[in-house]
């Protein structure tokens, strides 16, 4: 009944059993269930992981202490959907990569010109093509800009696509980087386009820069790690834009309005600090931190200085394990 929450067979039996009979100590609690007192000990361990004892209640024969029930499973399913949207956020950046493989080898395959992939090199081409295909739409652009300051040297071009869009009545949903914040420029635009009726939101990171078009095109860089990779595929595929909407959909639903200040959480951390902790304890360097999260190598350098520093870690790797035990961060988020 309760494994789908997450609790094995064995940690159900001592839960039921505890419900039915508060108290007992963990013989009792082995010679009525016919289970041995090693079995009954493993279940308090989980039990009291999944926060349904209170901690300290595994101890040699001490009698177990229930958490409130309607509190222990109101946080134990909390859980549980938290991990179904990772995994779905999971999913969804596979069918990404997958695209980005079918992009990659699209140039070795006959072409087509119902082959659903369109393939550019340069960025004279990259921006002449997606001018196309914004002044096709005709009700919806959602897009990732990662990058941090640096885009704003292209922002007199965008002003005016994306004006031009927002008075044809065309729904503009924008996630930036949370680090834009901090610069002037690219705030101002980001407030621009906000005020002119665009909806904007900003992440502590992104995949890559993406655009979905009408949720009928998209376009991808081909080599989203490689910042001098010129190169960008153009998709209209049904299935794979309809995967690349919906990891553009996952993400906008965990990322924060502009207006609103970066959430904080009950450890001190913002979202930003959090996959910073999560890049570091990967063992990324500074440069690809910065990149990852659109700020300078600096500032980079210094937020991981400070991680290390709050978690007396000698480490990048120390880190990463610290955070985990702390419950900073899961342990999948490091593979």
């Amino acid at each position: 009944m309760l494994e789908a929450l997450g609790l094995s067979g064995t940690s159900e039996m001592v839960y039921l059993a505890l419900l039915d009979c508060a108290g007992g100590d963990q013989h009792h609690l082995a010679d009525h269930l016919d289970l041995t007192e090693h079995e009954v000990r493993e279940a308090l361990d989980e039990l009291t992981e999944m926060a349904l004892l209170q901690e300290g209640d595994t101890g040699r024969q001490r009698t177990p202490k229930l958490v409130d029930p309607e509190i222990g499973m109101a946080a134990l399913i909390a859980r549980q959907q938290a991990e179904i949207a990772r995994r779905q956020q999971e999913i969804e950046e596979s069918k990404l990569a997958l695209a980005r493989l079918l992009s990659q080898h699209s140039e070795s395959r006959p072409k087509s010109a119902d082959s659903g992939v369109e393939h550019l090199t340069g960025a004279a081409a990259i921006r002449r093509r997606l001018r196309e295909i914004a002044a096709s739409c005709e009700w919806e652009v959602c897009s990732f800009m990662p990058g941090g300051a640096e885009f704003a040297e292209n922002l007199p071009g965008d002003r005016f696509l994306d004006s031009d869009a927002i008075d044809r009545g065309v729904r503009l949903r924008t996630i930036y980087l949370d680090s834009i914040r901090n610069h002037p420029a690219a705030a101002g635009y980001a407030q621009w386009l906000s005020e002119l009726g665009s909806e904007v939101r900003t992440a502590p990171s992104l995949p890559q820069r993406m655009f979905v078009v009408d949720r009928r095109i998209a376009m991808v860089p081909v080599n989203a790690d490689d910042e001098d990779d010129e190169s960008a595929v153009v998709v209209s595929i049904g299935g794979v834009v309809s995967a690349l909407y919906t990891l553009f959909a996952s993400v906008w639903r965990t990322s924060t309005p502009l207006g609103l200040p970066r959430p904080r959480a009950a450890d001190g951390l913002t979202d930003q600090g959090r996959e910073a902790l999560k890049l570091l304890g990967k063992g990324c360097t500074d440069e690809v931190i910065a990149r990852r999260l659109g700020v300078s190598v600096r500032t980079a350098r210094r937020v991981a200085s400070e991680l290390l520093a709050r978690l007396d870690a000698r480490s990048r790797f120390q880190a990463g394990a610290r955070a985990v035990a702390r419950g900073w961060v899961d342990l999948d988020d490091l593979d």
